[in-house]
């Protein structure tokens, strides 16, 4: 069974949402490089590097499904931040967003009564569970910590260490 034409036009711009939240975290690493914070950097570049293997999930999915990937462009995300708390902010709101995508494609992969993709979709919604989890538990850290420098550079430092 193909991808209905609804469903390969939604993952389509779900493809176009993973790559601008690649390209926002890349922007925050970029920030968080030049106010020398080399672990949120880090931190921001792993966080790219997931959203970019979820844009290439969902590709290959429409792929093998008899699909057509269509890409479409790519907002410019934001440059400029006030703080280490306003990333954090934006990045926990961010993924919440992503969230409710993946749960309108869930609620439309079952409207198609398409349920190879409403499996597919489960391992995302496992996945956001996880990224809000990660990014609230940063946020409240962040939070805690206020403006005090010794504790964010602790911090930071702690973060240079994900992923390795």
């Amino acid at each position: 069974m193909e991808l209905s034409k609804k469903l390969e036009t939604a993952i389509n711009e779900q493809i176009q949402a993973e790559l601008y939240s690649a390209y926002m975290y890349l922007s925050m690493s970029a920030y968080f490089e030049d106010i020398a914070m080399p672990g949120f950097a880090h931190w921001m570049r792993e966080q790219t590097e997931e959203e970019m293997e979820h844009a290439m999930k969902f590709y290959h999915y429409v792929v093998e499904r008899g699909g057509r990937v269509v890409l479409h462009s790519i907002q410019q995300p934001p440059v400029e931040f006030e703080s280490v708390l306003d990333v954090a902010e934006k990045t926990y709101a961010h993924e919440q967003h992503v969230t409710s995508l993946i749960y309108k494609l869930y609620e439309l992969a079952l409207a198609e009564k398409d349920h190879a993709t409403a499996v597919f979709l489960q391992w995302y919604i496992n996945e956001q569970v996880e990224e809000e989890d990660n990014t609230r538990t940063i946020l409240e850290q962040v939070q805690r910590m206020g403006q005090n420098p010794q504790a964010l550079l602790m911090f930071d430092r702690h973060l240079g260490e994900r992923g390795d």
